[in-house]
């Protein structure tokens, strides 16, 4: 379970430690809680991209602003770290897939023209970054009007303390108040070896945050992995008791 953040290494130098173990987990087409879960919600919310330009703020080693160019997207894609972009610069390369990749901070989207987007995908990153509203207003900066944003982060409200011993329950527990917005970190699990650390905000301290910064909320879905998943039976039960991420369609009014 994620506690109160400890570490003294930056946001950067984290995600830099774990570039190519990265890699490893999300490959070219997604981990299993996006094949499963979020990624379907997020190719419904943003439709055809073809002839279209997007941006994959904080694209990570690159495999959503892979297929996206796949789609047929003019794709940008920025990335806090130096290492993850190396990782997705190499690997755009090897399979001749052409999208302009540079390191920036979602915050500001310094390097991103004004009103230069017709899309930004933003996939499990808004609870990474230390600013949720600066990353908002710097979305809909770089988003022409009537741009859209979809946006797919942990879901807030459930801090997920294993599944125990019962296969068809899940607990939580919670150390601190919902309400308090807090850094945290979580102890590194499979094959990585650094914590991860992330940031705490209440579900309505997003949505505030939206139309603040000049959004509708167009969809609004908390994915679950389907019934047919070809997983072991209690695995698939475990999973579809409670939602793992929120996804937000929006829209620059």
């Amino acid at each position: 379970m994620p506690h109160k953040r400890k570490t003294t290494l930056t946001d950067r130098e984290l995600w830099d430690q774990k570039a190519e173990d990265w890699h490893t987990q999300v490959g070219d087409e997604g981990d299993l809680n996006r094949r499963l879960n979020s990624d379907p919600v997020l190719w419904r919310f943003i439709g055809d991209v073809a002839g279209q330009d997007v941006l994959d703020a904080g694209c990570g080693t690159g495999y959503l602003a892979r297929h996206l160019v796949r789609r047929g997207a003019r794709v940008t894609g920025v990335d806090l770290s130096g290492a993850m972009i190396a990782v997705a610069q190499r690997l755009a390369s090897e399979q001749g897939l052409g999208m302009t990749l540079m390191q920036d901070d979602c915050t500001s989207l310094a390097r991103v023209d004004d009103a230069s987007q017709d899309c930004v995908v933003s996939n499990y990153v808004l609870h990474d970054v230390p600013d949720h509203r600066a990353a908002l207003a710097s979305v809909a900066r770089v988003l022409r009007p009537g741009g859209r944003a979809a946006v797919v982060f942990l879901h807030p409200c459930f801090p997920l303390d294993g599944p125990g011993g019962d296969p068809d329950a899940v607990t939580y527990r919670w150390s601190w108040s919902y309400f308090e917005e807090a850094a945290l970190e979580e102890p590194p699990w499979a094959h990585f070896t650094s914590v991860f650390t992330s940031y705490h905000r209440p579900l309505s301290a997003y949505w505030r945050a939206f139309t603040e910064s000049g959004f509708s909320i167009v969809d609004f879905e908390e994915p679950v992995v389907p019934a047919e998943a070809a997983l072991p039976p209690e695995r698939l039960r475990y999973l579809r008791m409670r939602p793992n991420s929120v996804a937000f369609l929006l829209a620059k009014t």
